[in-house]
């Protein structure tokens, strides 16, 4: 029998691995760079085209004229900071009350089976009405103030959290819980020093996945309810036809929600050092 030689590295003939295209193996930077100028390529060729009115359908260089003017307008203290401040709160506050709450009801859910039993059903329930329809309501309870608000916006991100903490305590490893029984340990001391560290991947999954919904939340109650804040500005925007300044608006949101997005992920890398995460990990890559 003849020995196979496989002193020149060569790989077996049973190993097999994924060809890498030529897409993967462009940097982040310039797959980014790319898709955003064909973007902005079409957005102008529709522009100039004239299928879609510039009412409706701004420039390219008209919007990015409003997004200066409204990066001024807040970098010297403006009307426009005065708002961005309100939605900052109405989110901020927002998501520690979901995340509060959406803490203690995954525990419960996860951690007990009248929880799973009793709890979780009108949770699901609750969860597959739409959440526009309470905006009335918590606007009757709490007013026309940022209160009402907070609590939609609290609202739309806690089940995401409920549902990831409890998917995280239900995932602890079977042999791993028997050996603290084993050794002693009360169910809280389990629950802390095993099931929870355990639970971090998936728990960290329904916060950024909150950390989108508080969002939409917060600007959700400001159109239906008033107030001060961004979503207000861009519904006066709206109402004047002033697209550029929607779009610009929208923008300075969207930042607003990828800082607390990108905080959760700083977070996540942090506490959850031994694993990658494919959704916020392997983008920040």
């Amino acid at each position: 029998m003849t020995a196979v030689d496989n002193s020149q590295g060569a790989r077996p003939d049973t190993v097999w691995s994924e060809p890498v295209t030529f897409m993967d193996r462009l940097p982040r930077w310039i797959g980014m760079t790319g898709l955003m100028v064909a973007f902005l390529l079409t957005w102008q060729v529709i522009h100039l085209s004239g299928l879609v009115s510039p009412i409706i359908l701004p420039g390219p260089w008209e919007t990015a004229q409003d997004i200066a003017f409204v990066g001024q307008n807040l970098l010297t203290g403006g009307y426009m900071l005065t708002a961005f401040w309100i939605t900052f709160k109405e989110v901020i506050f927002g998501y520690a009350i979901a995340l509060t709450i959406g803490f203690s009801l995954g525990i419960i859910v996860g951690e007990f089976a009248f929880g799973e039993r009793a709890v979780l059903p009108y949770l699901v329930a609750i969860d597959t009405m739409p959440k526009v329809a309470f905006a009335p309501i918590f606007l009757a309870w709490l007013g026309f103030g940022i209160s009402s608000k907070v609590a939609l916006a609290a609202f739309i991100a806690t089940f995401p959290i409920v549902v990831g903490t409890a998917a995280g305590l239900h995932a602890s490893d079977e042999h791993a819980r028997a050996l603290f029984k084993t050794m002693g340990a009360t169910r809280l001391q389990t629950l802390i020093k095993m099931k929870l560290p355990l639970a971090l991947p998936q728990m960290f999954t329904g916060l950024k996945i909150a950390a989108v919904g508080v969002m939409a939340g917060a600007i959700t109650g400001e159109f239906l309810g008033g107030g001060k804040g961004f979503g207000e500005l861009i519904r006066v925007a709206a109402s004047q036809l002033n697209t550029p300044r929607v779009f610009s608006l929208i923008i300075y949101l969207s930042l607003l929600g990828l800082a607390l997005f990108w905080t959760v992920v700083w977070v996540e890398r942090r506490l959850v050092f031994w694993q990658k995460s494919s959704a916020g990990g392997g983008m920040a890559q």
